[in-house]
């Protein structure tokens, strides 16, 4: 039996068991996987040891996500078997059609005057179900939504509420770094972000300059909050006083990538000098200030 990762569509993802002795699954791979009252279509993102470390013994990881009930004696449900070319194509076809079901949710939400923000619509593959994940500033009654867009698309319907966060990993982007949204591609678990990371990284404070496509604090600004930690130890603190060949100097501010530390004196005025050279100096000083 091989566990592997199954990878939908946006950020969503859930382990399954591949029960079939005769080839293991190829990370990629189309499947065709039992979901919760049907059927659904995915790619394979991780398989073995590496989808075991991810699961952690959990049958789903996907933010939100109902936990799936086992099917037979496994504690995952199952991967059904590999997706054909038809497999795909009925895929295919359900994906270019998902934008006009985004745009006739929007119509009858407009229609019902209901304060919410559709984000983006997504069928399972068997046509049983559409989920329709939208953002709101409060809580939302859409039961007779729910129920006009039953018999509208002809589908079990489940409207999931979903934060801003969320629907960039979703949707995608390219950030102001010029890449690809980190949480729509490597980060699959941001943290919390707040105003105290930037400050440790001596960022500026503005929201439009920290901010990120979702309007919250750049992810970043969480898993690069480490390396400046680290780094800044192995500089003189801003603001202390240091005694150098020169006398007592004042550290002004520090370049951590260039590795260069600004100095300021009454007497000799302002100047850069290299880390490494600052410590010699710094030692040499030391020497010097000993009594003989």
């Amino acid at each position: 039996m091989q566990t592997v990762e199954v990878r939908f569509k946006g950020n969503r993802r859930a382990f399954h068991d591949w029960v079939e002795s005769d080839a293991p699954l190829r990370l990629d791979e189309p499947v065709l996987v039992a979901v919760e009252r049907g059927v659904d279509f995915g790619r394979v993102n991780s398989v073995g040891d590496a989808a075991l470390a991810k699961c952690g013994g959990c049958t789903s990881c996907a933010p939100g996500e109902e936990e799936e009930p086992a099917t037979g004696d496994t504690a995952r449900p199952l991967v059904l078997r590999r997706a054909t070319p038809a497999d795909i194509r009925q895929h295919e076809e359900l994906r270019r059609g998902e934008d006009a079901v985004r745009r006739q949710v929007m119509e009858r939400v407009a229609a019902h005057g209901l304060s919410m923000r559709i984000s983006d619509a997504e069928w399972q593959w068997d046509r049983a179900r559409v989920t329709i994940y939208f953002t709101a500033d409060r809580r939302v009654d859409f039961r007779g939504l729910v129920r006009e867009l039953a018999g509208l698309l002809r589908a079990r319907i489940e409207l999931r509420q979903i934060g801003v966060r969320d629907e960039a990993a979703r949707l995608g982007g390219v950030g102001r770094c010029g890449r690809e949204f980190c949480c729509s591609t490597w980060l699959t678990e941001p943290g919390p972000v707040n105003l105290a990371l930037a400050k440790d990284q001596h960022l500026s404070l503005n929201p439009a300059q920290i901010s990120g496509g979702c309007g919250r604090l750049l992810c970043c600004l969480k898993y690069e909050h480490e390396f400046y930690l680290t780094a800044r130890k192995r500089f003189p603190k801003e603001g202390k006083t240091v005694e150098t060949l020169r006398g007592p100097e004042r550290v002004v501010a520090v370049d951590i990538f260039r590795e260069r530390v600004f100095l300021r004196s009454a007497e000799h005025g302002a100047r850069t000098v290299a880390l490494l050279d600052l410590r010699d100096e710094l030692d040499r000083a030391a020497v010097q200030a000993r009594p003989t």
